[in-house]
């Protein structure tokens, strides 16, 4: 018996790893489209073959359908079996059966909303999951230097339109590329660190690095990865980007402390388009980084 899944209203249906027990959605149609490929947990990474991961939603709404359809072609073949025989004679004794009752019912589920939307720019699996950070499903690849790059093509778009506003404006703009620039790369950093931590001297130790500090955050790196988080970048291109960081930490420092006399003195804090734009270098982006040394492929 052949039961269909339905999917909900964006086309994505519902997954389940047996792993860890985490949901995700995938859209079928999209990704690897030849052989039969297993299909991977975007949370902890666990492989295994497709027809493993349906929901327990899915499971028990399919064994509705089964028992609805051998429910109702039962009845359906017991009304076949009524008769009804009017009394006849001098007793006036007449006999009948009438069958009654319904299919069992189908136990219809809704899929669930879940975060963000991902298309694998290796694949083009289109999946969604909680949070931002996954593996693709399909091939595996994680997203941490997709979501990265993303929210840096935001950033820049906020730097471009600086120039184009009054100054007052401008300062805000530039402050906010700046922030949102860091905190990609430390969510990016720190989302590495966690799915590299078996590779750390010190996977506990590995999964609590912070990139908002980034002189910390190299010798971390160098002390349980072996790997000079510097290496893509001259001395005079690190020192600026330290800084740019630093400046980053007493905004969000002053922002969150609600102290907006001191955001807006000049002396206090100046941050330039420049400090956005080194922020987080293009070196350490995947479209312009520099070829592996041996350090960085211990690293990955």
């Amino acid at each position: 018996m052949a039961i269909s899944i339905p999917l909900d209203d964006k086309g994505y249906i519902g997954r389940e790893c047996p792993e860890c027990e985490q949901y995700f959605k995938i859209t079928l149609g999209t990704g690897i489209m030849e052989g039969d490929p297993p299909c991977r947990c975007p949370y902890c990474g666990h492989s295994a073959a497709q027809d493993q991961f349906f929901t327990q939603a899915q499971i028990e709404y399919a064994q509705s359908v089964a028992i609805n359809k051998l429910t109702g072609a039962f009845i359906k073949d017991l009304k076949s079996l009524e008769f009804n025989h009017r009394p006849r004679g001098s007793f006036g004794i007449g006999l009948s059966m009438k069958v009654k009752g319904r299919p069992a019912p189908i136990r219809h589920y809704s899929e669930l909303q879940l975060e963000e939307e991902v298309v694998c720019d290796n694949c083009t699996l289109r999946y969604t999951v909680y949070g931002s950070f996954a593996f693709c499903p399909d091939c595996g690849q994680h997203n941490s230097i997709q979501i990265l790059e993303k929210n840096l093509v935001l950033a820049e778009k906020q730097i471009t339109l600086a120039d184009q506003v009054e100054a007052d404006m401008k300062s805000h703009l530039i402050a906010d590329a700046l922030e949102n620039g860091v905190s990609a790369f430390d969510g990016f950093g720190r989302e590495a660190c966690r799915v590299h931590a078996s590779k750390a001297t010190d996977s506990a130790k590995a999964e609590k690095i912070s990139f908002q500090n980034l002189s910390g955050a190299q010798k971390n790196v160098k002390h349980l990865f072996g790997f000079e988080l510097a290496s893509g970048l001259n001395a005079s291109d690190w020192a600026t980007t330290c800084r740019s960081f630093k400046k980053r930490n007493l905004l969000a420092h002053t922002r969150k402390s609600g102290d907006r006399a001191s955001f807006r003195e000049p002396r206090r804090i100046v941050v330039r388009s420049s400090c956005s734009e080194r922020g987080v270098p293009a070196s350490w982006r995947t479209s312009s980084r520099p070829e592996p040394s041996p350090e960085a492929t211990k690293f990955r």
